[in-house]
């Protein structure tokens, strides 16, 4: 009999376990609200309108290290966590996180373009991540984690192609970049508690063995071109 609870035991530790291959946190009902603008963020970070500012997409993994990145380079406003690449009207955390919609954690980055340009958010975009990993990041697998350029005009699109072709030319991976180029779409800002979720959840266990140290390595690559008010988690 006592073997018998000790199996189911381990069954349901099994099962829960797997549920996310990535250990990432379900939220609340109360934490499950979507944030379908930037307004909350806008407050916290002191920005009046974001509408002056200009757009860019992109996907590389978790979101949580990639809008910490972002936010951490100069001229970057406002960096949001969301959901681009996929077909399903508003999606929900798990149904993208399931791998059905088409859909790829995504950051919308809103920049001052005089202060930094297009391809500099291509270079920081490029040394967050490795590019030559298929359909994930790190630890997480799934096409929801696919590399992905969101171009928005043809300037962008080629932009993007030239920096790819000169990255296989020079050598630096050992694989071929297998980043996608893709017309934008559609950005759905992912639900509240994603937006700045590593500096509001810096003992989440994923947060310290992967969000943290991929942050910083980024960091070490462009440390000109970050600003010197950034959160001492990013330092």
């Amino acid at each position: 009999m006592k073997r018998s609870y000790i199996i189911i035991f381990l069954i349901a530790a099994l099962l829960i376990s797997c549920t996310r291959n990535n250990s990432k946190t379900t939220p609340s009902a109360s934490e499950n609200s979507r944030n379908t603008d930037t307004s909350v963020k806008n407050v916290a970070n002191n920005i009046s309108d974001t509408s002056k500012l200009s757009k860019a997409t992109f996907a590389a993994g978790c979101f949580w290290c990639e809008e910490a990145v972002f936010e951490s380079v100069k001229g970057i406003g406002e960096v949001v966590s969301g959901y681009s690449g996929g077909k399903t009207k508003s999606p929900t955390y798990e149904e993208v996180g399931s791998g059905t919609t088409g859909h790829a954690e995504s950051i919308q980055i809103y920049y001052d373009s005089e202060q930094v340009s297009y391809p500099t958010l291509l270079r920081v975009f490029f040394a967050s991540q490795d590019p030559t990993q298929v359909n994930g990041q790190g630890p997480d697998h799934g096409t929801q984690y696919r590399s992905i350029i969101f171009y928005r005009n043809q300037n962008e699109k080629q932009s993007a192609e030239k920096y790819i072709s000169d990255l296989n030319k020079s050598g630096k991976y050992n694989g071929p970049i297998v980043t996608e180029v893709v017309a934008y779409n559609e950005f759905w800002p992912a639900e509240k508690y994603h937006q700045d979720y590593i500096i509001h959840n810096p003992d989440d266990p994923y947060v310290q063995h992967e969000s943290i140290p991929r942050l910083r390595r980024t960091q070490k690559q462009i440390p000109e071109l970050l600003k010197p008010e950034r959160s001492i988690l990013e330092k």
